[in-house]
């Protein structure tokens, strides 16, 4: 029986159980934290702050390499149910999210992203036989790895029917950065009481929250077709490429403003501002404006702040924690690079929590479980 339209509808009734997932993710972290000694045999060390951040290093002597493997998830969906709707292709943006979703995470520790690799595994050949389809994916694909000024060395396209469905993709890509010079490096060894939140805004739901955005077409009226604003239909408003930030990251290295840390706001939405392993109380006094996408999803899914908040970006993709000093000449540089940005708030010593004054919501260290 479906639920009435006024019941709310949370990220684990849409089949998202991070509770299930996390305690996996950590075990893995775990095991792979056991074959770190390898690299010895090599010359080289891990970074062991590294851990459990977005993406892994290692020091190889004059720099350190950083990389990242991270998948699309179910946005590609989206854009095939569209295609059905209105004939067009929406690949190019996708291809775009796919990158952003490595390229993002990778950047978070300082690293300079090099190399892209692509990962497009089709349920059959007869994926690639659309024509319009696989040269947009190509196109955009380039595309945004020419924002990033970022090499695509390769990939690989597997035909895996019985492992992917029919008529569908599994987007994912790895990327490789290199953190030089050293002091680029943004694992939090600087973070201290008294920096500066600065959140540079969304473009929309970006790549992360779709399994709950799907589940939501049940209860609207046409569907992808529903109007989120006059001429803006729901499955466009969700189909707006995720913002790639690599640009201000290179800018604010090239301005020598010095990043103490930093989030990519994906999975678990402003919960991930906990993700720094310290002891900080991060206060938050001033919110971003929210995508039009994103309040429609949060008014017609009944949840309330805390759960929104809690599960999507609400119009903040990537936190940048830099001094005070610097939080005005971050806003500067992001919004030169076409990014609006705002100075959110502050860290200050106390117990490890996340206090969002404007909307009354406070998170605890138990919030974010990643190590």
């Amino acid at each position: 029986m479906q639920a009435p339209a006024n019941t709310p509808l949370s990220y684990e009734q849409s089949g998202v159980v991070y509770d299930l997932i996390d305690p996996l993710k950590v075990a893995a972290q775990r095991a792979a934290a056991a074959t770190a000694p390898h690299l010895a045999g090599h010359g080289f060390t891990e970074v062991k702050a590294s851990r459990g951040e977005s993406a892994y290093v290692v020091d190889v002597g004059p720099f350190y390499l950083a990389s990242i493997v991270e998948c699309l998830g179910s946005k590609a969906l989206v854009a095939d149910e569209m295609q059905k709707l209105t004939g067009r292709s929406y690949y190019s943006a996708i291809a775009q999210d796919t990158i952003a979703m490595a390229v993002n995470d990778l950047i978070t520790v300082g690293a300079t992203p090099l190399v892209v690799q692509a990962y497009w595994a089709a349920g059959g050949s007869d994926w690639f036989g659309d024509a319009e389809r696989a040269q947009a994916l190509v196109a955009g694909w380039k595309a945004a790895c020419d924002t990033c000024r970022v090499a695509w060395g390769g990939g690989e396209t597997p035909a895996l029917a019985g492992i992917v469905e029919s008529g569908r993709i599994d987007l994912a890509a790895s990327c490789t950065g290199i953190v030089n010079p050293k002091q680029r490096l943004s694992l939090g060894d600087e973070l201290a009481a008294g920096d500066a939140i600065v959140l540079l805004a969304s473009s929309g739901i970006h790549a992360n929250g779709l399994s709950l955005a799907r589940k939501l077409v049940e209860r609207l009226p046409e569907g992808y077709l529903t109007e989120v604003e006059p001429g803006l239909a729901y499955g466009d408003a969700l189909l707006a490429p995720t913002t790639l930030y690599s640009p201000v990251t290179e800018a604010l290295a090239a301005a020598g403003v010095r990043v103490h840390y930093a989030a990519n706001v994906t999975g678990h939405g402003w919960r991930k501002l906990l993700r720094h392993p310290g002891t900080f109380t991060y206060r938050i006094t001033a919110v971003p404006k929210v995508p039009p996408v994103l309040a429609f999803i949060q008014r017609h899914a009944g949840q309330d702040d805390a759960e929104a908040y809690g599960t999507l970006n609400m119009g903040a993709g990537f936190a940048l924690y830099v001094a005070a000093a610097d939080a005005e000449r971050t806003v500067e540089i992001a919004r030169a690079q076409g990014i609006e940005a705002i100075v959110a708030g502050r860290v200050e010593a106390g117990p490890k929590r996340l206090v969002v004054e404007p909307l009354g919501i406070e998170w605890g260290d138990d919030a974010l479980q990643l190590r």
